[in-house]
């Protein structure tokens, strides 16, 4: 079984050097090295390449419905249990930027339940979500369908914060 758990290692490193390279590409375009930025990004999107890759072998993708279940699970175990244990061990040793983002995340992962709960309901149904656009705030991650708010809910970001996502 030491193949079953290398594939879960492998898949976890892969898809924190992508995100941790989106971040360096996006401090290294702030710097105005856009070439630098742009290796970054590639480099990104190749661990993107390995990571799936290695979740495919696991088996990771099922079909929708149960797929939709385990995203569900996996957001009501981090904001009942996982979150509120961060947050509360983030404000015993005075860290406040950690308990911020530990409860901007918390609360985002109680909404991102609520939808893969509508999602689940409408794909066990054998059918797909009404049309409508969904918008991410790009400071917390606060997630909406539809309008976007004036401020979000969330952080207090103002409306040009969110990014629709296609």
């Amino acid at each position: 079984m030491a193949t079953a758990e290398n594939l879960k290692a492998a898949f976890a490193g892969e898809s924190q050097a992508n995100r941790m390279y989106t971040a360096f590409a996006r401090r290294a375009d702030a710097d105005g090295l856009k070439q630098i930025a742009k290796l970054f990004r590639a480099a990104a999107a190749a661990e993107t390449v390995h990571a799936l890759a290695h979740f495919r072998v696991m088996g990771g993708v099922k079909t929708t419905v149960e797929n939709l279940k385990a995203a569900q699970d996996g957001e009501g175990y981090e904001f009942k249990e996982m979150y509120p244990k961060f947050v509360a061990e983030s404000m015993t040793e005075g860290s406040r930027a950690a308990e911020i983002s530990f409860k901007h995340a918390m609360a985002v992962e109680e909404i991102h339940y609520a939808l893969y709960g509508e999602a689940l309901g409408a794909a066990e149904a054998g059918r797909d979500l009404p049309a409508a656009s969904i918008s991410v705030c790009e400071v917390c991650g606060y997630t909406v369908v539809g309008p976007v708010p004036d401020k979000c809910p969330i952080c207090g970001a103002i409306r040009s914060r969110f990014t629709e996502v296609q």
